[in-house]
């Protein structure tokens, strides 16, 4: 019998080719298979994603739409700057400067002016970079958070009805996905803004309409698939009505795999819609959003970056971390997937 690698003799490791590394080196194992094994630091941004989008209004330090010409194009705090070099000899911090948007302004409800730091800077019209990216965070958590629960609905029930029905009924909902994945979306998305005016209630409304084609086609092949076991046909024998049969039996199922589509179309429905607010189609001004961001600051790019490159690593971020996560998360719920050791 074998010995235990951690009471080997140094004889033994060497006649089985096994080497002791040091500490540091065993610890920074034991952590790289931890985070391999957990999703640490994409659920660690999605945490800041969604802590930023609750408390916008408290983390925020000037007013979403506050500005003016003399303070356009403030660089941010780890830049070099003579404004910045005169608030700290007198005294005042970007900490502080924070911590007193945090504990609030009775004066000025709107926060503006409540920080002279502007720690992200600001865009061409003297609009604070880092509090616009507060809110614009807000709106993507509320924009894919509908679309995602209307998409988990409609396209798991479509599927799990089409699958289990067959006949017309499957023909229809395969048709209807046929077209609308035929549609180019923007061109649709265009069309609509410029027949009903730009909205929020639009913009939600597209990303609906979005958000359910994924799921059918998966979710109709498992049901399809679910449908002919034996458990299926002896619930059919005893006498269970068909919506027994598929709350109790197919749904449960299918459910993993929904959650799993889920997961990686977060990620599509932020794109489109920071496509749709790049564009021009998305949430109306002044409201800020991280496409229009990008959108906005695109002219001065050559001359200050950071109103675009920064809420477009933003959106890079929240995407790669959902991408990532959805890929743990079918590792982990398909025992065909089991690759995390």
């Amino acid at each position: 019998m074998l010995s235990n690698p951690t009471t080997m003799t140094d004889l033994e490791r060497d006649l089985m080719g096994l080497r002791q590394y040091p500490p540091v080196l065993q610890q920074l194992n034991v952590t790289w298979r931890f985070i391999r094994r957990w999703p640490v630091i994409p659920m660690s941004i999605l945490a800041v994603l969604i802590f930023c989008g609750i408390f916008a209004p408290a983390l925020s330090t000037h007013g979403e739409a506050a500005g003016g010409i003399r303070d356009r194009h403030y660089p941010p705090i780890w830049m070099q700057d003579d404004r910045y070099d005169k608030l700290r000899a007198e005294g005042e911090t970007p900490f502080n400067c924070l911590w007193s948007a945090v504990l609030g302004n009775p004066e000025n409800t709107r926060r503006a002016d409540v920080c002279n730091f502007h720690i992200f800077g600001t865009d061409h019209s003297g609009r604070d970079v880092y509090s616009r990216m507060m809110h614009g965070a807000r709106i993507s958590l509320w924009v894919a958070a509908i679309a995602l629960i209307f998409g988990f609905v409609v396209g798991t029930s479509m599927g799990v009805i089409g699958g289990y029905a067959g006949g017309w009924i499957d023909e229809i909902i395969t048709r209807a996905v046929d077209i609308w994945q035929a549609l180019p979306f923007l061109m649709v998305a265009l069309v609509c803004v410029l027949i009903f005016g730009q909205s929020t209630v639009l913009l939600l409304a597209l990303m609906a309409a979005l958000s359910w084609v994924p799921f059918v086609r998966v979710i109709r092949g498992q049901t399809l698939t679910i449908k002919n076991q034996a458990f299926v046909d002896l619930a059919r024998v005893a006498g269970c009505s068909t919506p027994r049969i598929l709350i109790r039996h197919i749904v449960p199922g299918v459910i993993n795999t929904a959650v799993v589509i889920a997961t990686l179309i977060v990620g599509s429905l932020i794109l489109a819609e920071a496509a749709l607010s790049f564009l021009g189609a998305g949430v109306p001004a002044p409201d800020a959003t991280w496409g229009s961001m990008v959108s906005e600051g695109r002219g001065y790019i050559s001359t200050a970056w950071w109103p675009t490159i920064l809420p477009g690593l933003a959106i890079f971020m929240v995407v790669m971390s959902l991408n990532f996560t959805g890929d743990w998360l079918r590792d982990r719920l398909d025992p065909r997937l089991q690759q995390i050791g």
